[in-house]
């Protein structure tokens, strides 16, 4: 059987549609500069349910259930749904999952989720195994804030590097071949690279290098250069980590240049005080969802390589020391025919 594999990168004979794409956002990113593209805008961060886990459960129900009328995918014609979320245990997907009462797989890969999901999602359908896949990632500020650091209610000081979790979430539905106007053609699949870095308010740094070997990995087994995509997006680098991954990359010779952009330094803008910008798994799962996948539809872009990158440490690791592995994961996104 003649492998569809080379190096890390998965390229799929018959590629999968995506069918229709969903981005549920909070009041601080429907104020922001993508605030036009997305489908839903919350105006506060509760949705009216009595905690801010319960709430960012209630996104990924939403935009799922929005995600079937769009693309007419009925529940009992959705094979599997890929979720996952920053929370211990995934209990936002895995919850959601609960009412949404279909097969699941919980996925966790940071702020790498969606495109994990993507990428697999993909396969599923490529191979055989499924007809239609729902793939969704989500975050929330507040649930991330008091997991990771500090409740919001402390008002504790942020420094310059520190990145804003996105109160988000982003889901897309992906179907058989030639259903939709755009197609998943390749998954390149990341490895885990760690520089040695300790600080949890500098995940940009933290996350460069695993985005720079991904995406010169994706060229090197595709054989395209960068001239093959409208644009690189990496999701979510941000202020500090995109700068460091472009040096990365022009070292390894692969040079992007101004097609090179950044989820989390495009969902917010210099009034919001994001400080190095964005981040978190709706990130780039709502900004792809809302204005790279509307673009690529109008025929704005022919093609994307989403690079959604993860830090993937925890509470546990921080506290005894360790450093923060990256993870980053890419898929090429591009108009069918």
């Amino acid at each position: 059987m003649a492998t569809r594999k080379n190096g890390q990168t998965m390229r799929f004979a018959s590629p999968p549609s995506i069918l229709a794409t969903v981005s549920v956002v909070g009041p601080r990113e429907g104020q922001g500069p993508m605030s036009g593209w997305f489908d839903v805008v919350k105006p506060d961060r509760l949705l009216g349910q009595k905690s801010w886990e319960k709430a960012e459960c209630k996104m990924v129900e939403e935009a799922v259930e929005l995600l079937m009328t769009k693309s007419g995918v009925r529940r009992s014609e959705l094979d599997f749904l890929l979720a996952g979320d920053l929370l211990n245990q995934i209990i936002s997907a895995s919850f959601a999952a609960r009412t949404i009462d279909v097969p699941y797989f919980g996925l966790y890969g940071a702020c790498s989720t969606i495109a994990e999901a993507l990428a697999l999602g993909s396969a599923l359908i490529d191979g055989g195994f499924a007809t239609n896949v729902c793939a969704v990632s989500s975050s929330h500020h507040d649930t991330a804030e008091r997991q990771y650091r500090f409740p919001t209610e402390f008002g504790t000081q942020r420094p310059p590097t520190a990145q804003w979790t996105a109160t988000a979430a982003g889901a897309v539905m992906l179907g058989p071949r030639g259903k939709g106007k755009l197609e998943v053609t390749h998954a390149t699949i990341g490895r885990v690279v760690d520089n040695g870095m300790k600080d949890p308010f500098d995940m940009g740094t933290a996350m460069a290098p695993a985005a720079a070997d991904t995406i010169a990995a994706h060229f090197r087994d595709t054989g395209r250069d960068p001239d093959a995509y409208d644009f690189v997006v990496t999701g979510d680098l941000g202020a500090v980590g995109q700068p460091l991954a472009d040096e990365l990359l022009k070292k390894q010779g692969v040079n992007l240049e101004d097609r090179f952009i950044d989820c989390g330094k495009m969902i917010y803008d210099e009034t919001q005080d994001a400080h190095a910008g964005g981040s978190g798994c709706g990130c780039s799962a709502s900004v792809f969802a809302g204005y790279l996948a509307k673009n690529l539809e109008q025929g704005k872009f022919e093609r994307i390589l989403l690079v959604c990158t993860g830090a993937l440490h925890s509470v546990t690791t921080y506290q005894q020391g360790e450093s923060i592995p990256g993870i980053a994961h890419a898929v090429s996104v591009e108009r069918s025919g």
